[in-house]
């Protein structure tokens, strides 16, 4: 084996390593999620929350899995089995990949190599995100339709409406912020996102010249609303439609819709962090370490991600814990007569303040696969508005 192909087999040894050890993180993260959850909503409410199973009851949800894993899978008679077992699938699987294109750290040298985390770079990754979180819309509708009832049906549909309603302005609060990043020299790719946010928390892009703050809240909205989480929660409360779209399902396939949706509030933390906090950017540019300290110094970027993403996590908590869910007419109202005009106005404020205040600046050198000068789209060679 020459020297090329064996650097091939390291690489992929790699991306194999990193692939595990996010869907590994993932997945016992999400258990971990629902404990906080019940223990902070159960303070806030003068409650006691899980106690009983493990110090602080902190193995409740992992014998609540061994009691899904071992419950008797009941099978309606009427379903579409291949759509009925196909559709928590599609709900989880897009919720593990989002994470492959999220930088989580800088990077890290072991055994010689070199390494940045993140499981790859992709020159059009916030494209990748878009696609996938879409993905889990199928999964509602599929859920709905296959369990051939229809309180199922209805409850996919509204469902299902609520999340396409959310994606259109998510989608143009991420053109905003793209926008942004655009006239600092960032790319498509979230690596480049990251880097045009370097040098301290005044160069985030919710905090840039004071125009990325309302794209920033309208996608943090849009991604509770995404999520199906409180004040956005109807899926998951629909009296009138029994439980929605999941009423006929049990054991590890309802289980499943939960873990996606537990995977998807990580995933909409990082992303958020990613694109308008700075990613695993220090707030404060400040080199505390020495670079003999190779690990420990490594995983500094690794511990801001993760206090960023820590933090949107908690306001998922108290937002279920402190307000009421809306009523299904005035939460699309909200979407179509609020947020997406508010959204296309917020767009045409962004590229007027860019492109008479940006005053030309040289590009960065790009931190994608890609050699900065084949880079296209968003940070090919800024005009005069930097775009």
């Amino acid at each position: 084996m020459d020297g090329e192909e064996q650097s091939v087999v390291v690489e992929l040894i790699i991306a194999l390593v990193k692939i595990a050890l996010v869907v590994a993180v993932i997945m016992v993260l999400v258990p971990f999620l629902v404990w906080g959850e019940r223990k902070y909503v159960a303070d806030v409410q003068v409650r006691i929350g899980p106690n009983r199973v493990g110090p602080f009851g902190l193995l409740q949800s992992l014998a609540d899995g061994i009691k899904l894993m071992f419950k008797e899978d009941i099978l309606p008679g009427h379903v579409d089995r291949v759509l009925y077992f196909l559709a928590p699938i599609v709900m989880m699987i897009p919720a593990l990949c989002v994470m492959a294109v999220i930088p989580f750290g800088n990077q890290i040298t072991l055994f010689g190599h070199t390494t940045r985390l993140v499981v790859t770079d992709l020159p059009v990754g916030i494209l990748y995100v878009l696609a996938l979180t879409s993905l889990g819309v199928y999964g509602v509708v599929l859920a709905g339709w296959a369990s051939n009832n229809k309180y199922s049906l209805l409850g996919g549909l509204r469902s299902s409406a609520q999340m396409v309603s959310y994606e259109l302005p998510m989608g143009l609060a991420i053109v905003a912020a793209l926008m942004i990043s655009s006239a600092k020299g960032g790319e498509m790719s979230l690596v480049s996102i990251v880097e045009a946010q370097k040098d301290g928390f005044w160069n985030w892009n919710f905090l840039w010249w004071g125009i990325g703050f309302l794209p920033f809240l309208m996608y943090w909205i849009c991604g509770i609303a995404e999520t199906n989480r409180a004040p956005f929660d109807l899926p998951e409360a629909e009296t009138e439609l029994v439980a929605g779209y999941h009423t006929e399902y049990s054991g590890m396939k309802f289980a499943l819709f939960f873990l996606a949706e537990y995977a998807n509030m990580l995933n909409v933390g990082a992303i958020a962090t990613t694109l308008f906090c700075g990613g695993w950017h220090s707030p404060i540019p400040i080199e505390i370490l020495p670079k003999s300290m190779g690990l420990l110094k490594a995983l500094g970027p690794v511990f801001w991600f993760s206090v960023k993403v820590g933090f949107f996590i908690w306001a998922y908590y108290h937002l279920r814990a402190t307000l009421p869910r809306l009523r299904y007419d005035r939460l699309m109202g909200f979407a179509w007569k609020g947020l997406v005009p508010l959204a296309l106005v917020n767009i045409l404020i962004v590229a007027t303040i860019i492109t008479l205040g940006y005053r030309e600046k040289p590009v960065p050198p790009s931190t994608s696969q890609r050699p900065a000068s084949q880079a296209v789209g968003m940070a090919g060679q800024p005009g005069p508005g930097g775009f």
